[in-house]
């Protein structure tokens, strides 16, 4: 059975193969499999969302047990996630009401800058968990 953490990972990374997925499908003309693969990624990011806050108010801070170089990478990787995962949320949001307006020209230009964002986000996202609960676990 996962972990929260590990359940929080695989919803990260199924956000960011389904963003790709519907990425994909929107450049081939496949309008209604875009749909379906963006509104799923909305849904995956979305559960996380959920599962993240509940586990962290459970379970408090969780410290990083890495030492030396790896440090600052760590750190620089978490703040730059934790900055645009904030950043991503209403970009998201607005992006899909455009999308269910009917509004494509908007959909479009703010997608182009929304994608990106949110890739990274869900890709760091699963690299602060292997860095965090799997390379540099702390020893219990």
């Amino acid at each position: 059975m996962l972990s929260p953490p590990a359940w929080n990972a695989v919803l990260n990374a199924a956000s960011g193969v389904l963003l790709l997925t519907g990425y994909a499908m929107i450049r081939r003309g496949r309008i209604l499999a875009h749909k379906t693969a963006m509104l799923s990624a909305v849904a995956c990011s979305a559960i996380f969302l959920v599962n993240y806050v509940v586990y962290h108010v459970r379970h408090g801070v969780i410290r990083f047990a890495g030492q030396g170089l790896i440090r600052p990478v760590y750190f620089t990787i978490l703040i730059s996630h934790t900055i645009l995962a904030i950043a991503i949320v209403p970009l998201v949001i607005v992006t899909v009401i455009r999308a269910f307006r009917r509004r494509y020209d908007r959909h479009k230009a703010l997608a182009r800058r929304t994608l990106p964002i949110w890739l990274y986000v869900s890709i760091t996202g699963v690299v602060i968990y292997f860095l965090l609960y799997r390379i540099y676990a702390p020893r219990v």
